[in-house]
């Protein structure tokens, strides 16, 4: 098997691993005593929710509503599915959530709320507290994601923010609550995925306006506010570990990067190639972290250690990236650009970098392979790759090849995929 064939199989196989059609029907629960509403938010809620209404048994009432990314829709019967602002929320993901929150409020105790979470769904459950415009929350969340701020700062923020995150929609009801969830956070905690709008919230109001703070956001004057209320009493917190209302709520994580990390070990496994799992909570700066796995590239290639090449490197995680520049790319095609510069045309060496979402930063792109003649190359296309990196434009330096990874919508998401391959 060639080595770009090798690591595009390892990411189908890393893709599979996390597909709702194959994870969500093994953990439906019985049809309930009276009605079963669907609800949910993120990049994968219409496969979940196609999932969801392709095993649901025909003669039992279903209904319900899901947001997800625009471009991520499909077509389905019961559940509507409606398409909404990601990374910046929106009008649509406002109206679609205050619909969820009503519909989770019109429910009884032999009823049944069934929530898909998946990554994405803070910024598509957007429902902003009644003193916080819209605006204000899109100012905020563009500034945060700028930043270089770890997903879970920003969701401490959001949650105190919104009307429906933070436990908050579980809360809602009296009903049953069945959350099915599908990571794209380090760790896997439902509390940080996609806000846990059915997970208490240990953070607190403090934390929120702390943040703001370590990070340099200028928050609106509506935020602030809102947040120094918080901090005063004046409004009630999220509903915290311990709430009785979590008593009869379920959150079930079905699928994660490291389970996606391990499909793809066996991949290349089973193609004569050394494994090495590394794990699936990379965090820290995405031009940095690649400075560390250059330098085990070079162990691996130059001294066999830790294992005799072949070797694949697999990793996961969420790693940053600081805006500095102007340029267009994600933390993936940032990775890797970091990544050629310090290997400098190591013989033998590949590499893939991509989101399991399909969407690499803002671009059209899951992320891109990295080639042992990349930067000859570039240089041969008169591109000057650590101008490009120093410029955030880890997109143009890769299109510019012609190595750019282009799934289209994945609609799951278990976070960044990374494989090295030391031939």
């Amino acid at each position: 098997m060639q080595p770009r064939e090798l690591l595009l199989g390892s990411f189908q196989a890393a893709l599979a691993a996390a597909d709702p059609l194959r994870i969500v029907p093994p953990e439906l629960p019985k049809p309930p005593r009276g009605r079963t509403v669907v609800v949910g938010a993120g990049k994968a809620a219409a496969s979940m929710a196609l999932a969801v209404e392709s095993h649901w048994p025909a003669a039992a009432a279903l209904e319900g509503l899901v947001i997800t990314r625009y471009g991520h829709g499909l077509a389905t019967k019961r559940i509507r599915v409606v398409e909404a602002g990601h990374p910046v929320p929106d009008e649509q993901g406002e109206a679609a959530a205050r619909e969820i929150l009503a519909l989770a409020r019109g429910l009884a105790t032999d009823d049944l709320l069934l929530a898909l979470v998946s990554g994405g769904g803070s910024s598509l459950l957007a429902l902003p507290v009644e003193d916080v415009p819209m605006a204000d929350l899109q100012t905020v969340t563009r500034s945060l994601l700028a930043s270089g701020a770890p997903i879970q700062d920003m969701n401490t923020v959001r949650k105190h923010l919104s009307a429906i995150q933070g436990g908050r929609l579980a809360a809602a009801t009296q009903a049953a609550v069945l959350a099915l969830v599908i990571s794209d956070v380090t760790g896997d905690d439902p509390t940080h995925i996609a806000s846990g709008p059915c997970t208490p919230d240990p953070t607190t109001f403090a934390d929120a306006i702390e943040i703001l703070r370590r990070y340099g956001v200028d928050a609106p004057s509506s935020v602030a506010s809102h947040l120094e209320r918080g901090l005063r009493g004046s409004i009630p917190e999220t509903p915290k570990p311990g709430d009785a209302a979590f008593a009869r709520v379920e959150s079930r994580v079905v699928a994660t990067a490291h389970a996606s990390l391990e499909a793809a070990a066996r991949f290349v496994r089973a193609a004569g190639v050394t494994p090495l799992v590394l794990g699936d909570s990379v965090t820290g700066e995405a031009a940095e972290v690649a400075k560390v796995y250059a330098a085990l590239a070079r162990e691996v290639r130059i001294h066999a250690h830790p294992a005799r090449p072949p070797v694949a490197l697999i990793s996961g995680g969420e790693t940053t990236v600081t805006v500095r520049g102007k340029g267009r790319g994600g933390r993936c095609s940032e990775f890797l650009l970091s990544l050629a510069i310090e290997l400098a045309g190591l013989d033998g060496t590949w590499a893939l970098a991509c989101d399991t979402d399909g969407i690499d930063g803002s671009e059209d792109n899951a992320g891109a392979v990295l080639t042992p003649d990349a930067l000859a190359r570039a240089a041969g296309a008169h591109l000057d790759a650590k101008r490009m990196l120093a410029d955030n434009d880890g997109y143009g330096f890769f299109a510019a090849l012609g190595d750019l990874v282009v799934t289209g919508p994945t609609r799951t998401n278990v976070n960044d995929y990374r494989m090295i391959l030391v031939a």
